[in-house]
């Protein structure tokens, strides 16, 4: 990993980059252990229990997935009776969504769409929208995002967000709070098949409070906010796995002087007006 977080022309195509680098990952997390298509195809779900456990019933909802890579969840919502709507950035990925949502004979509609410019791309008056692990660090401007989630939602629908704590970046020597200047890095991806998977990523910090505040800002009133001593997912180093037994699953924390640290963090939202 090389690192830099000088501003640099680069930043500035920061969408191009990164859209780049994701479309190299589809094929390789598409054939990995971490991610387990096989298992999804043969009717097991990828959602965990934070998000399960937070939202309950979905049946009948129309929910729109932001950032949903090549659709595992965006899809296992569906298996549970939500009219579903995925957008990413990559269209190497929404091309592997559609071929998934096929195979599997699930009906789902998936959108290649800049986030910021979903509110163009994707229907409004969504019951719910998610997004979750992983999401944030690609974008710049965190109260547009927000605005964004609020245009998507009608009066009354929810926002669910479930993602990983910005905390545990700080002792792999990165910011916590928010710089306009990016963090410009060469890095593999997050698989286990990850050999000569090197891009160059675009990312930001953003700390939980400026998440927080930019949705209530946008009109979003929160509900429930959780943090957790785990992750449902093994992809940051010197993680130690533990036996949850409430969950009876095999869990990820990162242990600092012998003590976990916050690895995700989950907010609910509901759009007041």
């Amino acid at each position: 990993m090389s690192h830099n977080t000088q501003a640099t022309p680069l930043q500035s195509q920061y969408l191009h980059v990164n859209q780049h680098s994701w479309d190299s990952k589809v094929a390789v997390h598409l054939d990995s252990k971490f991610y387990d298509v096989n298992s999804f195809k043969a009717g097991n779900t990828s959602l965990n229990q934070i998000e399960l456990g937070a939202l309950g019933s979905v049946a009948g909802k129309k929910l729109l997935h932001l950032q949903c890579h090549f659709g595992l969840d965006t899809l296992s919502w569906a298996r549970l009776g939500a009219k579903v709507t995925g957008l990413d950035l990559s269209s190497k990925a929404i091309e592997a969504a559609t071929t998934l949502a096929s195979e599997c004979g699930i009906d789902a509609e998936f959108i290649c769409s800049d986030v910021y410019e979903s509110e163009q791309t994707a229907k409004a008056n969504f019951d719910l929208v998610f997004t979750s692990y992983g999401v944030l660090c690609w974008l710049p401007d965190i109260d547009r995002w927000a605005r964004t989630v609020a245009s998507h939602l009608k009066v009354g629908g929810e926002l669910f967000i479930a993602e990983f704590h910005p905390i545990h970046d700080v002792f792999d020597g990165y910011r916590y709070f928010h710089d306009e200047q990016a963090d410009i890095e060469v890095n593999q991806t997050y698989t286990e098949n990850n050999r000569d998977t090197q891009t160059t990523e675009i990312t930001w910090s953003h700390p939980v409070s400026d998440v927080i505040n930019a949705l209530i800002k946008a009109g979003i009133h929160i509900v429930e906010f959780n943090e957790f001593d785990y992750s449902p997912y093994n992809c940051f180093d010197n993680l130690t796995s533990k036996r949850n037994e409430l969950l009876n699953k095999e869990v990820f924390q990162y242990l600092h002087q012998g003590n976990p640290v916050p690895l995700v963090y989950s907010i609910k939202g509901v759009k007041t007006a």
